[in-house]
């Protein structure tokens, strides 16, 4: 009898054909679905879709009270909203496209992968040279912005500032940020083992959960690291501390030898951005243990 029933129920359902082609679809969207709510989560879009989702619930419950004034001007105002949006979420919507067009979706291709032939990006002599040029400048307590270039050629930012054109070493870096210096107001560029441009301007980082006590060279770090894929050394005037930028997440407080590392890190490979929260991670354990 049981058996009856459940060959009956089963014989009801309708189980259709699912191909390969509708595999690769479902991969598709839930992937574009995926990065959509990562991408409303991390920027301010989350407190306008909020906005958004108040004013769908005042629409449903004109629909349910048949309110039909406030429905006639939803409907009028439905395809200027539309717009209205994607003037609102511009800026987000560009910084998530940059970053989809960071992404090395076919880095493990041969035919795509063009990086494989590149040699190491600085020498293990500019390692140095940035590494002693931050801690001697935090020493000093004296403000420094160095952003190291990675694949994304910074040839925007490099136009705003005064070309150098010199070769990596800690006393030009000290010299460039002195107090009163005509180039020590802005970023220095680095590409290479080279410093190309000092007073270069950044774009500030509008992200609110940086820390309040941060001023406008922490924020510019995290707003250059935000755009493009380079890597920031961040020297406070305040504390003489040094702190890193990259990928739109800011490290504060790092040491020598973590400094080193990254570079090194930096040196030989292009940079990833879950890497770069590992490195963080342990960043962190070092801390707590030395501690």
């Amino acid at each position: 009898m049981i058996s009856n029933f459940i060959e009956e129920y089963l014989s009801k359902i309708y189980i259709p054909k699912i191909s390969i082609g509708d595999i690769i679809e479902i991969i598709i969207i839930a992937f574009i679905i995926y990065y959509v709510m990562v991408w409303i989560k991390d920027t301010r879009a989350w407190s306008l879709l909020k906005g958004i989702a108040i004013i769908a619930a005042f629409a449903i419950i004109a629909v349910i009270l048949n309110l039909n004034t406030i429905l006639w001007i939803a409907s009028k105002t439905l395809s200027v909203g539309i717009i209205a949006l994607v003037i609102i979420f511009q800026p987000e919507l560009r910084k998530a496209l940059e970053q989809l067009g960071r992404k090395k979706i076919f880095s493990q291709i041969t035919l795509f992968d063009d990086n494989k032939d590149k040699t190491e990006r600085f020498s293990d002599k500019t390692v140095n040279e940035l590494v002693k040029a931050s801690f001697e400048l935090g020493k000093a307590k004296t403000g420094a912005l160095i952003v190291i270039e990675q694949d994304m050629v910074l040839t925007e930012y490099e136009r705003t500032g005064i070309d150098v054109d010199g070769i990596v070493t800690s006393q030009l870096l000290i010299n460039i940020f002195e107090h009163n210096t005509p180039l020590h107001d802005g970023a220095v560029l680095i590409r290479g083992n080279r410093v190309v441009a000092a007073t270069c301007y950044l774009p500030l980082s509008d992200n609110m959960e940086l820390s309040k006590e941060l001023g406008t060279r922490h924020r510019a770090g995290v707003g250059i690291s935000e755009v493009t894929d380079s890597l920031t050394i961040i020297v406070s005037e305040e504390t003489g501390k040094v702190s890193i930028a990259v990928g739109g997440k800011l490290i504060r407080n790092v040491g020598e030898d973590s400094l080193r590392n990254k570079l090194v890190y930096l040196q030989k490979k292009n940079i990833d951005v879950k890497a770069f929260k590992l490195w963080k991670g342990r960043l962190k354990n070092e801390k707590k243990a030395a501690e």
